[in-house]
């Protein structure tokens, strides 16, 4: 089974599950091996309901190095961290990221301007803008992140789309940019079960990205974005279904930032 490497705990202010009761559904479920990834703290906003507080991180650390230690043998715990990727803040999530041992950071672009365009809090936003020019900014920001070579996974690609709203503008240009950039950086993307369960009702990213990532041989790795227990490796079916319809005999697997490709299962 592949591993799956997007696993949310309460820590980050809104989900829900101990961290040892995320690791025993996860061996319940057959997974051998999986990664813990909560929210770095945000920086922008100290809003606890987004993520921990930076003085939470080290507890965080610790917490998942003690499970993976205590349940070696039957199941492989990776640590790591989903990090925004935000211009203003960067010189000091650097320094966080630099202080501890993980083995994969996903990067992630939740926030353009002043607007967490992700958050359901403020989702009417999207009344009010441009929408063809705001997913456009937002790849180029997916772009710049990817371009400053400091993660490992770029999280679900397409985020924007969450709530259903869909640009009507032709991103096939932007999305061969950011694969092209991905592959040149050694990164992977990441396909997100998590749009299932939204508005959109589409994994991240769209399909179509998918099939020309394959085409340009960028790695690729699955995550559940699970912030519940009974979530882990919701969907990967689904998942492995388009992976292998768009070509992919393979996916990433992590340890010590290190990448390496394995075949995908039969099922």
């Amino acid at each position: 089974m592949i591993p799956d490497y997007h696993i949310h705990t309460a820590m980050c202010g809104h989900a829900r599950g101990g961290m040892e009761e995320l690791v025993r559904k996860a061996i319940d479920k057959g997974f051998t091996e999986i990664g813990i990834a909560d929210h770095l703290p945000l920086l922008y906003t100290d809003d606890r309901v987004l993520s921990m507080a930076p003085h939470e991180l080290p507890r965080y650390v610790e917490s998942v190095l003690e499970l993976k230690e205590r349940y070696s043998g039957r199941i492989d715990i990776r640590l790591g961290i989903e990090a925004d990727y935000h211009p203003h803040t960067m010189e000091e999530r650097l320094q966080m990221l630099d202080t501890y041992p993980f083995d994969f950071i996903i990067g992630s672009v939740h926030i353009i301007g002043d607007w967490i365009f992700d958050d359901p809090r403020y989702v009417d936003c999207y009344r009010e803008i441009d929408l063809d020019g705001f997913y456009l900014e937002y790849m180029r920001a997916e772009e710049e992140m990817v371009s400053t070579r400091l993660f490992d996974i770029v999280g679900h690609p397409d985020l924007v789309k969450k709530f259903g709203d869909r640009a009507q503008a032709d991103l096939a240009p932007a999305y061969r940019d950011l694969l092209v950039k991905i592959k040149e950086a050694g990164a992977c993307y990441e396909i997100n079960t998590a749009g299932l369960r939204w508005p959109v009702g589409e994994m991240y990213p769209e399909p179509s990205f998918v099939h020309l990532g394959a085409e340009l041989g960028v790695p690729v790795t699955v995550g559940s974005d699970s912030h519940c227990p009974e979530d882990i490796g919701r969907d990967f079916d689904h998942a492995i279904a388009l992976l292998r319809q768009a070509g992919y005999g393979e996916t990433a697997w992590f340890k010590g930032r290190e990448m390496s490709l394995r075949p995908l299962p039969l099922m």
